[in-house]
């Protein structure tokens, strides 16, 4: 065993994180964390954790669930196709009859890649199988010395392969769990603590004056703007929603009158703008008192997504008839809003409600 190895698998000893799905060997739990964890941090990610594991303590219960009712108890933690892939495997791992211990049947589940599986098969069934995340990449390039860009397929191939060849046969979970945590608390992203660090003498980016510098990373993808005006409708204490469709963000989540395309309130002599331009509600709908009071609650909210940037203005529209929706929307009462999964954009609007 190597010193770098040995270094890891003592300052892990010492300093490593307890976190309650390390208590257990469990792969239920303990890739239920690892979805969870994907995109979020720690401290966010364990509530939801514990929410699981209560609302489904086994994967039978969570595959008996509702598509739906999986989602509702996602809301907040974003990227929502984890929770669609996680409900997904649970179904895959039920139908198989019980958890896969290889790393190619754990990968053959929906939405879990190399990272995820050498986790769970390390940590569950103790498979020589080194991870690589972000934590790991920034380690290995500060302590080696390595400037290929991370999030480059030559990237990953190198680094999986020198993790591979420093993970020690006899404890793969601990040296992975290892080299998660000291570059979560150690070797970290910005101001790493380097004058206490165990690896100091043998590390070429702080020999090298490079510690800022490492890992490099790849040029980063364009953020793009998308503008659109949420109307919430409310007549007699119900309410207008429609479920988002696949292909788009929010996949399966539910939202309130979308405003991207006016065409059926424009012919009921309800004129909107796209997005409202300029804040301004068009003139027409002034002039039409029958088509009851639309509000403005907010405008101009900007909500970030990974590669997208959203802004949005919201509206309160409370008509004097009841309004046809277009196709896909349905009415439900405001007060069963709660069993709807919906976007935390949305759940943030809401709060604006009167």
């Amino acid at each position: 065993m190597n010193s770098f190895t040995q270094s890891i698998l003592f300052w892990y000893s010492e300093n490593g994180r307890d976190l309650p799905w390390r208590r257990t060997r469990d792969p239920y739990a303990v890739w239920l964390s690892e979805i969870i964890l994907q995109q979020t941090r720690i401290a966010q990610g364990t509530a939801y954790w514990h929410r699981f594991m209560e609302r489904f303590p086994t994967v039978g219960e969570l595959a008996d669930a509702s598509e739906d009712e999986v989602l509702r108890l996602w809301e907040g933690l974003g990227y929502y196709s984890r929770a669609r892939n996680l409900h997904a495997a649970a179904r895959q791992i039920v139908a198989a009859g019980a958890f896969p211990s290889t790393l190619e049947g754990i990968k053959a589940l929906k939405g879990v890649g190399d990272y995820t599986a050498a986790a769970i098969g390390s940590i569950c069934f103790g498979l020589p199988a080194a991870v690589v995340d972000g934590n790991v990449y920034r380690v290995l390039a500060r302590h080696f010395g390595l400037a290929t860009p991370v999030g480059t397929t030559q990237a990953k191939k190198e680094f999986t392969a020198l993790a591979q060849q420093l993970l020690p046969a006899d404890d793969p979970a601990a040296f992975n769990q290892g080299m998660m945590d000291f570059g979560a608390m150690q070797c970290t992203p910005i101001g790493p603590d380097c004058p206490a660090c165990p690896l100091r003498a043998s590390c070429n980016a702080l020999r090298t004056g490079r510690v800022e510098l490492l890992p490099v990373k790849k040029a980063p993808v364009a953020v793009q703007e998308r503008r659109f005006s949420y109307v919430y409708v409310r007549f007699n204490g119900e309410t207008a929603i429609r479920r988002r469709g696949a292909g788009d963000i929010w996949q399966g989540l539910y939202e309130p009158l979308v405003i991207s395309d006016p065409a059926w309130l424009a012919a009921k002599g309800i004129y909107f703008s796209q997005g409202f331009a300029k804040n301004q509600i068009p003139s027409a709908i002034a002039n039409l008192t029958h088509a009851g009071p639309l509000v403005q609650l907010r405008n101009n909210v900007k909500h970030q997504l990974t590669h997208r940037t959203l802004i949005v203005d919201f509206f309160l529209w409370e008509p004097v008839s009841k309004p046809e929706l277009p196709d896909g929307y349905i009415w439900i009462k405001e007060t069963e809003l709660d069993r709807y999964g919906k976007p935390r954009l949305f759940e943030l609007l809401l709060e604006s409600l009167p």
